[in-house]
């Protein structure tokens, strides 16, 4: 009996899924470019119709007012005044995720608490601080720390610490003539420290024994640091190499980093399909790929091609690099100069002082919290804590029982059975949606300009309102905050990698 063999036939395009797959991505893309480009020339005809204008002009004049604090309370050009808003935020925003971290994961592990007290306050916090909007949060502290007393003459002299209706001062140190150069020995110590804890935690594998490698790795820092305090002038010919760089980096053509760029981009593009197509080669050799793999690799190289040139065609991206890098450099000089041979850190206690004009104040000699960045930072703080404790907790709960009854089996302490068992477990589940709190963190300090600290939006708004210039401000805001939120979860996406578990 004869077999017969049918003869497979291609299908015709309008029936093909991997043609159809394309064409539907491709339309969709279409599509997407021409709705941009309309909302862009409608945008344009607005914007010419009510006889606005679109310039960056206002980030290099004067912006004709002042900040009530920062880095920079007189900026001289609007760019500055911007750079001092985006410290601003960034100060609530970096020490804020630390502190609700660290009260978020102990009011989370206390509602899990046997003392029936201890419970009922974090249950208590929890669900008072969660339900409450955070804007009303944020004005209530606004008002606690107003109705604090006035400062009169009879305030004037130092304290160990200050509360007053102009905010709250505490003891404080900072940065002297030789803090860089003290600073030069720290990052010397840590590199050191780092190559000893590695050295340590290396010989305990090897012998099975306890070598202290954090303790060892910690006394070394130490060492440096006091050593360092005492040697600090020693590193002023650092000086001469960051003027050295910067005289490098001026004389580097502008055309040079562009093509730099452009090459990089490209390179970088080809390393990540290469690296993709890495991972799903096999011990048979490449896998086959899908209709989604490929997109996956026609995208990267198309965005590659594009960065390329775009670095190509705006010529000023060059020039900006290298001005940004020689003044980088040249700042890094200053700090090393000779004659800062001061102490790395000056302590300052806080006080209240009496200016020529017989107004009371309190000095800023000593860290001053005024009232806009204490409620606000309290706001965000607690707010985000509440949910962060709700995130630790359910990730304490998700580890198996088993675990603590090992534990237990083994005569640890409840202390160490969080701190070895449970929360190394734990970790694992809590760190995505605690990432997902830290933007929130981040984003909700624009609701400082509802207690008018000058933080970016509160900034620029300022700034619009003197310029005109709507457009390029909230373009600007949405580039920073898009780009803090990249940040963000980029390192808590590292963190999430490093701490899932490996399978064998």
């Amino acid at each position: 009996m004869a077999v017969q063999v049918r003869k497979h036939e291609r299908a015709p395009l309008w029936r093909n899924s991997t043609v159809l797959k394309w064409a539907a991505q491709l339309i969709a893309v279409a599509f997407l470019v021409v709705f941009i480009g309309a909302l862009a020339t409608q945008a344009g005809s607005n914007i010419d119709d009510r006889n606005l204008t679109f310039s960056t002009k206002f980030l290099s004049d004067p912006p004709g007012f002042q900040l009530g604090e920062g880095i920079d309370t007189t900026p001289d050009t609007g760019r500055r005044v911007l750079y001092a808003g985006l410290v601003n935020t960034l100060r609530v925003a970096i020490s804020g995720i630390l502190a609700t971290t660290v009260l978020g994961t102990i009011i989370g592990v206390a509602r899990l608490s046997s003392n029936w007290i201890v419970k009922r306050l974090a249950t208590v916090y929890v669900e008072t601080i969660r339900n409450i909007p955070l804007l009303v949060q944020i004005i209530f502290w606004l008002a606690i720390v107003q109705g604090l007393h006035v400062l009169t003459e009879d305030d004037v002299g130092s304290a160990l610490f200050i509360s007053s209706a102009r905010g709250l001062a505490i003891p404080w140190v900072f940065p002297g003539d030789g803090f860089y150069q003290w600073l030069a020995i720290l990052v010397a110590g840590l590199i050191v420290a780092y190559i000893v804890y590695r050295r340590r935690m290396r010989l305990k594998e090897e012998r099975g024994a306890e070598t202290y490698a954090v303790s060892w790795a910690i006394a070394v820092f130490v060492l440096f640091a006091v050593v360092g305090w005492f040697a600090h002038p020693s590193m002023v010919w650092l000086g001469a190499v960051w003027g050295g760089l910067a005289d490098v980096i001026g004389a580097i053509p502008s055309w040079l980093i562009q093509a730099i760029l452009a090459v990089a981009s490209v390179a970088g593009a080809g390393w990540w399909i290469r690296r993709f197509l890495a991972s799903k080669r096999s011990a048979a050799g490449l896998a086959k790929l899908t209709d989604d793999d490929w997109f996956r690799i026609v995208f990267a190289a198309l965005a590659g091609v594009a960065f390329a040139g775009l670095f190509i065609v705006l010529s000023g991206v060059g020039s900006s690099l290298v001005n940004a890098g020689e003044a980088f450099f040249n700042l890094l000089s200053s700090k090393y100069d000779t004659a800062r041979t001061g102490a790395p850190l000056v302590g300052a206690m806080p006080a209240v002082e009496l200016t020529g004009a017989g107004f009371v104040q309190l000095s800023q000699s000593s860290l001053v919290l005024t009232p806009g960045f204490t409620a606000l930072w309290l706001g965000v703080t607690l707010y985000t804590a509440s949910f962060i404790a709700e995130i630790v907790r359910g990730g304490i709960l998700a580890v198996a029982k088993g675990q603590s009854e090992a534990g237990a089996a083994l005569g640890l302490k409840r202390s160490q059975l969080l701190r070895f068992v449970i929360l190394p477990q734990a970790f694992r589940i809590i760190l995505p949606p605690m990432g997902n709190q830290y933007l929130n963190l981040f984003k909700n300090t624009s609701l400082g300009i509802a207690v008018a600290y000058p933080e970016i939006v509160t900034a620029g708004q300022t700034l619009y309102n003197q310029t005109g210039q709507t457009i390029p401000i909230v373009l600007i805001w949405m580039g920073f905050y898009l780009a803090g939120s990249l940040v963000l979860s980029s390192i808590v996406n590292y963190y999430n990698r490093r701490l899932r578990l490996v399978e064998r």
